[in-house]
């Protein structure tokens, strides 16, 4: 029996050996908490996706407005496709006109254009403007939210459903902090022209109705734009269930970071909440920026090409998270793929610059091929075999 006893605290002390390395991973990997006065917060830096601070990110919740983050995604990704062009002009429909809540008064077979109608959801929030876009771009806002849903899934957004382009309160419209930060992510990391829009204060719109031409003010619901330092946006929003909620954005020294909050009790708190996230972001972290976007970081070899190698170029910059007056040197390594075999499109991955800050792995970056290669000719090839032969 003692034989037994000795057996048995043996393996236990084995146990708790193994799993005490475990558990210390964990505690150091943990995303500290923020008692944010809010139902639900967080902060990330949105290059690397890396969260710096949490509260309930995964409770589902009403998002009001912030739900235009999606319906803003999808406007410039459209455009980007050429779907649509800023200056093509949208008749609002009675569905569109009819939109309560926060809107530019637009009234059915009025003309806008793409451009105006963005500038107007960004900025004012309008309820009848994102619904108009919904239905340009799909044809009908039932559509448009298929879209949504669709893009949220994609951006494994798991605590999302949508049932709406505009965010008025419905039953079943719901998403969470983490999944506002993944579409605020790929919106500002995609399309950054978007702070076009969301650092306007104040402009104005023109209705172009039978009756003539009237202008309309704009006032950014974002009040971090004046009162914050960095601030560069990004959506408000707030009804009856979801209370007050922002996602924000912010940026100094090629930090950018995300606030989200959701459920605040008032818009002096969701602010404030914001901030104090920011300050803690700013004050803890420093980025470490890696070669810009087109900066050319090698060759690759090409196969049966009208030409043997084709520059490779780093598709986004990378920027690294360190902590604040940490001392260390930002190295890198590339990895060039194996030769591709032309035809090659230009903007095709060929291989990744891999960054290191004190020998310590912090981020990679893409490598894409700077030019389009079109497949090798008869003649092409045989002066490449000449040369050959006869250098």
């Amino acid at each position: 029996m003692n034989l037994t006893y000795k057996r048995f605290m043996g393996l236990l002390l084995a146990i708790v050996i193994l799993l005490a390395p475990a558990a210390k991973t964990r505690a150091a990997d943990a995303v500290p908490s923020m008692n944010v006065d809010a139902r639900a917060a967080l902060l990330m830096e949105p290059t690397s996706g890396k969260l710096l601070l949490e509260q309930n990110i995964h409770e589902k919740l009403p998002p009001a407005s912030v739900t235009k983050v999606m319906t803003m995604l999808l406007i410039y990704e459209a455009v980007a496709d050429g779907k649509i062009k800023w200056d093509d002009m949208v008749t609002i429909s009675q569905h569109a006109a009819d939109m309560g809540g926060s809107q530019i008064f637009l009234e059915p077979m009025e003309q806008q254009t793409v451009r105006d109608l963005t500038k107007s959801i960004v900025v004012s929030s309008a309820n009848d403007a994102a619904v108009a876009m919904a239905e340009f771009i799909a044809g009908s806002e039932d559509g448009f939210v298929v879209m949504m849903n669709n893009r949220a899934k994609d951006l494994g957004m798991n605590d999302t459903t949508f049932m709406n382009a505009c965010g008025l309160d419905t039953p079943g419209h719901l998403t969470s902090a983490y999944d506002i930060a993944l579409m605020s992510r790929e919106l500002i990391n995609n399309h950054p022209e978007i702070y076009d829009f969301t650092k306007i204060w104040m402009d104005t719109i023109t209705h172009k109705t039978a009756r003539g031409n009237t202008e309309f003010g704009l006032a950014n619901t974002n009040k971090l734009i004046k009162s914050y330092a960095g601030a560069t946006g990004l959506k408000t929003g707030s009804t009856s269930q979801a209370k007050y909620c922002i996602s924000a954005t912010a940026a100094r020294d090629n930090l950018n970071l995300i606030a989200v909050v959701l459920g605040a009790p008032d818009p002096k708190t969701r602010f404030h909440e914001a901030m104090k996230m920011f300050d803690y972001g700013f004050a803890n972290f420093a980025a470490a920026a890696g070669e810009a976007a087109g900066t050319q970081m090698g060759v690759v070899p090409l196969y049966k090409g009208e030409v043997e190698t084709v520059p490779v170029v780093v598709k986004r910059q990378m920027i690294a998270l360190i902590p604040k007056g940490k001392k260390g040197e930002l190295t890198s390594t590339v990895s060039i793929a194996e030769p591709l075999k032309a035809p090659v499109v230009k903007g095709t991955k060929a291989g990744e610059a891999i960054y290191f800050f004190d020998g310590k792995e912090v981020g990679r970056c893409d490598l894409v091929t700077a030019d389009e290669v079109q497949k090798a000719n008869l003649q092409d090839m045989t002066h490449r075999l000449l040369r050959k032969w006869f250098m």
